[in-house]
């Protein structure tokens, strides 16, 4: 114990508890495939390790703006490293410089220190879960600080400055939330934004990319009827552009872009109308060919940020770079990543998948839409497990974590965990 801090309560019975999250009206999926979502016993964090997390998540967003703004006076790369489609080199030169409103950084405690398997900034979710069970777990242990306290604060300041420097600061009141509706896994954290802006005094509007509209005589964005002066963009920017597999033996039934949705949000943007947070710019840093970037390209960086680099970014380089038998060869030392998977999805650990699969991985992976990133070994709990911590990141500074526990790679059966920070003493 220290700090004069208690221990954390005896958690209580899982379907107790799940009636507690279900109260807050934000969480309404306690359970996943009949299986718990949520872990009520929080993680306690000594200062130390709270502001290490903290440091690296500014630390490695100041990296993310820096080869952003390398990208930016070297188009070219946009297609010939990057990969980009048309649809998507547009999206990202109508919006640089801007790429970022708010961003998690999934960071691991290792024996040599941290390492950071992504930066999350186009649409990165978990918001809901770790202000939900933060307030449910400090309710129960008050001695205890919880980390998204000021959460809430940070989104709403991002969403004020881009909202007067992009549109000025007499703009209506008015927020329009865009996202998948055809989904439910992302509504409680639309419903956590939805309170945050109200309790705000916004107005919010909600709907899908469909739901776009403008006017030729003006080009602010509309919700439905609604004109909004802020876009929350919740709908990721591959799915707006081209759409292709990132396999080389399957085909996608719809591949056609957005173009009339897509056109409606870029015209309100250039034209100072409506600002879009996040912006279409994060569609380069969110490519996870900016680890490659970064150390294939490590001399075009300041001496702080290849220390970064070297620092934090595990080794990575494009897929087609590395040999293909030398990748087969070192299995156990790789990890394969498609450049837009999100959530565990389209990632292969090569010590967690028997050869046949890792072989045919390589073999099928569609060439210029992957990496290769070195293995690293995160720390384990007693129970064998590892823990994924996610800093959120607003404008560049941290404001709040979340974290996933699980055995093996982090996926969607992973279990949400509540963070609280021992007081200093």
């Amino acid at each position: 114990m220290s700090g004069g801090a208690a221990e954390p309560s005896e958690p209580e019975g899982y379907d107790t508890f799940a009636k507690r999250l279900l109260e807050s009206r934000i969480i309404t999926d306690p359970w996943l495939e009949g299986r718990a979502r949520f872990a009520e016993a929080p993680i306690v964090l000594e200062p130390g390790r709270a502001k290490t997390l903290a440091d690296t998540g500014r630390r490695v967003a100041e990296l993310y703006d820096e080869g952003v703004q390398l990208v930016a006076d070297d188009p070219p790369l946009l297609e010939s490293f990057f990969g980009l489609t048309p649809v998507q080199r547009a999206m990202f030169q109508a919006s640089q410089p801007l790429w970022h409103g708010i961003a998690r950084a999934d960071i691991f405690f290792t024996s040599d220190g941290v390492a950071v398997a992504e930066l999350n900034c186009d649409t990165p979710t978990g918001e809901a879960e770790a202000v939900v069970l933060g307030e449910l777990a400090r309710a129960a242990n008050p001695t205890l600080l919880d980390p998204n306290q000021g959460l809430p604060k940070a989104f709403l300041r991002v969403l004020d400055a881009m909202r007067d420097a992009l549109v000025g600061p007499a703009a209506n009141r008015v927020v329009g939330i865009v996202y998948p509706t055809e989904f439910t896994e992302d509504l409680s954290l639309v419903r956590l934004y939805k309170k945050w802006l109200e309790g705000a005094g916004f107005e919010v509007a909600l709907g899908s990319p469909y739901n776009l509209r403008s006017t030729e005589e003006d080009a602010t964005c509309r919700v439905f009827d609604e004109p909004v002066s802020t876009l929350v963009r919740h709908y990721k920017t591959d799915w707006w552009s081209e759409r292709a597999s990132a396999w080389d033996d399957e085909a996608l039934a719809d591949t056609s872009p957005l173009t009339g949705p897509l056109y409606v949000a870029m015209r309100a943007h250039a034209e100072g109308k409506t600002a879009v947070v996040n912006p279409f710019g994060s569609v380069v840093p969110q490519n996870k060919r900016m680890m490659a970037f970064m150390w294939e390209n490590i001399h075009r960086f300041s001496l702080v940020s290849q220390d970064v680099i070297r620092e934090l970014i595990p080794i990575t380089s494009r897929l087609e770079s590395l040999h293909p038998e030398m990748l087969k060869a070192q299995r156990e030392s790789w990890v394969i990543k498609s450049d837009f998977g999100a959530e565990g999805d389209e990632v292969v650990v090569g010590r967690h998948v028997d050869d046949a699969t890792w072989n045919e991985t390589i073999e099928h992976a569609r060439s210029g839409r992957w990496v290769a990133q070195r293995y690293f070994e995160a720390e384990l709990d007693p129970r064998g497990q590892t823990t994924n911590f996610g800093v959120f990141v607003c404008a560049g500074e941290p404001a709040g974590l979340y974290a996933r526990v699980q055995a093996g790679p982090t996926d969607e059966a992973a279990l949400s965990t509540p963070v609280l920070i021992r007081p200093r003493g």
